[in-house]
Formats: structure tokens, C-alpha cells, sequence
């Protein structure tokens, strides 16, 4: 399988609202629940007045377009992450899965997921 490294820093935060713009910058994930309103997007695109902002993510996407019925893809990323303890953060899309990782262990992630067969590149 190839994961393919987004080229930029990501920054997780809680807003109080969100503005339309801000959701037409790319790579840029919303989410509105009953109990929170939350945005992950590039950290230089974190909107003015967020409430809790956590930076330093860095994030890969599995490459392709991966059918509904395919079982275990991030539980296998996730499990080969978990057993170095390195926490994930995962967004998925109609299209795809995008994880993101602490920047500390970024590099520390390709080796492990490289070294279990994975391509990233």
C-alpha cells in the first residue's frame, strides 16, 4: 500500500464557529457535533478567535481510492503506531484515509510503517 506525505504542517482546534472561507482552503477537515465544532487544516490556516489550537501534526494519505468494503486498513497502521506508542489522528473521506502524527515521531512512523511493507513516499 502507498502513503503518500502531505507537504505541510497540520494544526488541530476547536472553534466556536466556523466561517464559510475557511472551508474551501484545501486539506482542511471540519466536523460539527452536538458538542464541539473542530477543524484540522494547515497550521498557517488556523482561523483568528479558535478557542484550543494543538500544532505540529504531520500527515500522510493513503494513496488511491479505497472501497467501502475493505477491512483493517488504519486498525493495521494504527496497530504498527500503537505498538512504538505513537498516538494518530485519523480523518477519513468519501475517497480515502488521512492520518496525522506529532511531528517528534514523524519520521520515526515512516520507518515503522516503511520496515511492515508499506511505500510511502
Amino acid at each position: 500500500m502507498i502513503l503518500t506525505i502531505l507537504p505541510m504542517e497540520f494544526a488541530v482546534c476547536k472553534l466556536p464557529c466556523v466561517a464559510t472561507e475557511t472551508l474551501t482552503n484545501p486539506f482542511t477537515f471540519y466536523a460539527n457535533t452536538d458538542e464541539e465544532i473542530s477543524l484540522l487544516t494547515p497550521a498557517h490556516l488556523v482561523p483568528d478567535g479558535a478557542l484550543e489550537i494543538e500544532t505540529g501534526f504531520r500527515g500522510m494519505r493513503i494513496a488511491g481510492v479505497l472501497d467501502f468494503g475493505l477491512i483493517g486498513i488504519v486498525a493495521k497502521i494504527s496497530a504498527i503506531l500503537a505498538e512504538a506508542h505513537i498516538s494518530l489522528f485519523v480523518v477519513s473521506t468519501y475517497n480515502t484515509d488521512y492520518f496525522f502524527v506529532k511531528e517528534e515521531n514523524f519520521s520515526r512512523s515512516i520507518t515503522l510503517l516503511t520496515a511492515n511493507g508499506y511505500s510511502v513516499q
